[in-house]
């Protein structure tokens, strides 16, 4: 088979992990999950790419959030001051967010999975990762109003990578939640390319307006400083927001693009339920985040409020199918 997953011991944080390498020696293609933290996809090279970003302390301070590809369920980004009503009833989540005044990203990213498959095959390679919240992290059921249930699939295939979710309410109670992702694309894709010319596009026309990173509820278009669709250069852009209005009329979308003139582009496509996009740089700059959103931030209060924000709600037994898939081309000229 050209494509084959390897699993090897590694370690991070004092702590010893299994990793599993998914690639294809002839075709000089590689990505690397590390499902005890948090079923994160680390790496994916293709050739001599780098295409996502690590920080260089992930084997002394492996901090799932800041590399990689986290997974952000049951809910993405920030719940303003981490209060909640839900059916009734409140809900205090923990305070985890920059400065101590939110809770941010869910449960998932931070806790081991359960590996349930792997596979190599002639055109790509995957593996298969549970997280429940009854089993994987008993203590978030406090703070949650039911059991949750996400199985997502890391599939890598010659020119692209691909996150294929399932999620699941195994409970008897209705199940809120939201899904997102947080790629930190790594800037530039190879050494000899200069930071500030890397070009950055999404073809979002709206964005939430923010007040202390929580949106206030209203929708507005996108300003000149920070309008994305015609490609900008990242040296110019300072971005930390929530685009809106992606992916409603179509069964597939774009959500952006990240091109290295002159090496080749990467092409973040999505189902139509990741309607919003989060664009962060961090304050290193040696990434750009594109981040696919089921919902906004604080989608659940602002959703009490009467404003559409993308919040979703399964019922006992139902189940929600996504897949964001991350295209690789080479620049032909």
């Amino acid at each position: 088979m050209s494509f084959h997953v390897e699993f090897s011991k590694r370690g991070a944080g004092g702590l010893e992990q299994d990793v599993a390498t998914l690639s294809s020696p002839d075709r000089g293609v590689s990505a690397e999950v590390w499902p005890g933290l948090g079923c994160n996809c680390l790496r994916w090279r293709v050739g001599e790419l780098n295409l996502l970003y690590a920080s260089p302390e992930w084997e002394s301070n492996p901090v799932p959030t800041r590399s990689g590809i986290p997974v952000l369920f049951p809910f993405p980004n920030r719940i303003r001051d981490g209060r909640f009503t839900w059916e009734g009833r409140e809900y205090q989540l923990p305070i985890n967010g920059p400065g101590g005044k939110h809770a941010i990203h869910g449960f998932a990213c931070r806790k081991p999975w359960r590996v349930l498959s792997s596979e190599g095959r002639d055109d790509s390679a995957s593996i298969t990762a549970a997280f429940q919240g009854s089993i994987d992290a008993p203590e978030s059921l406090a703070f949650w109003p039911s059991d949750y249930s996400i199985t997502l699939t890391i599939e890598l295939r010659a020119n692209s990578l691909a996150l294929i979710a399932r999620i699941e309410n195994p409970d008897t109670k209705l199940l809120p939640w939201g899904l997102g992702y947080h790629p930190y694309f790594a800037v530039p894709f190879t050494s000899k390319g200069i930071v500030n010319e890397i070009q950055i596009s999404s073809p979002a026309a709206a964005l939430w307006e923010l007040r202390d990173s929580i949106p206030s509820g209203q929708c507005v278009p996108v300003d000149a400083e920070h309008d994305l669709r015609s490609a900008r250069r990242f040296g110019d852009l300072k971005l930390d927001n929530v685009y809106t209005g992606l992916g409603v009329h179509s069964s597939a979308y774009r959500i952006g693009v990240v091109e290295q003139p002159g090496v080749g582009h990467v092409e973040i496509g999505a189902d139509p339920k990741f309607r919003e996009l989060v664009a962060f740089n961090p304050p290193h700059r040696n990434a750009i985040c594109l981040e696919p959103y089921t919902c906004t931030t604080d989608a659940i209060n602002l959703q009490a409020r009467g404003i559409e924000a993308g919040w979703q709600a399964l019922e006992p037994g139902e189940v929600q199918n996504l897949t964001v898939r991350i295209q690789f081309s080479a620049n032909c000229d």
